[in-house]
């Protein structure tokens, strides 16, 4: 049983994380002080130093744990030998936006706050940025297994992108909408579903006449 002193700690620690993620989401990451975060938790700065070393290590608390339960999702999903390749491919797409919408206020912390490449070989350092980059793969490979094999690296790697750029220009659209994330699933996945659709048709019709013209 935890002691009253390691329930208060914990308390305090949740307090700040909760304190933190408000801010961010109202006013930025970067507009942000710690002072301000340990104010919001009712705790001093020298307080919250012995939790988190930097803000930094908040981002990395808040986003790690969501992201890589959203990752073991997408895996199970890529696995499933009982769905056709596009059928993955609709499947883990539209379990990403609806990931990506019931968790709005965080979405950019999630995926933009102190990014680099994630279509890049080299390995990141930080562990956000390593599952960053793991879901992009994951994309990246139900999409490819969706169209005709595509020897050039760098066509492969484009067609990813403008995939992503996709899915991420249909969650933006809904970021501020007033909606829960079920009222826009419920009202919209069919529509999400056919964007993959789309797409796809379009990524497979310019590998075709890449094809041709070869």
């Amino acid at each position: 049983m935890a002691s009253r002193q390691e329930m208060r700690s914990e308390e305090t620690k949740k307090a700040i994380l909760t304190a933190a993620a408000e801010l961010f989401s109202q006013k930025g990451f970067d507009a942000v002080s710690i002072r301000e975060i340990a104010k919001e938790a009712g705790c001093s700065h020298t307080t919250l130093y012995i939790y988190f070393k930097d803000k930094e290590a908040l981002l990395h608390e808040l986003s790690v744990g969501p992201l890589q339960a959203l990752q073991k999702q997408m895996e199970n999903v890529i696995a499933d030998s009982t769905l056709s390749q596009d059928d993955r491919l609709k499947k883990v797409s539209v379990l990403f936006i609806e990931f990506c919408l019931s968790h709005r206020t965080m979405y950019t912390l999630f995926f933009m706050v102190k990014a680099s490449r994630i279509d890049v070989e080299a390995e990141p350092a930080e562990e956000l940025q390593i599952l960053r980059t793991k879901l992009f793969d994951l994309m990246k490979s139900a999409l490819l297994q969706s169209l005709p094999e595509e020897k050039n690296e760098a066509r492969a790697l484009a067609f990813a992108r403008i995939y992503f750029y996709a899915l991420h220009g249909i969650i933006g659209t809904y970021t501020h909408s007033e909606e829960t994330s079920e009222q826009l699933m419920e009202r919209l996945a069919p529509t999400f579903e056919l964007s993959v659709e789309v797409v796809l048709e379009g990524c497979k019709q310019q590998m075709e006449k890449g094809a041709g013209r070869k």
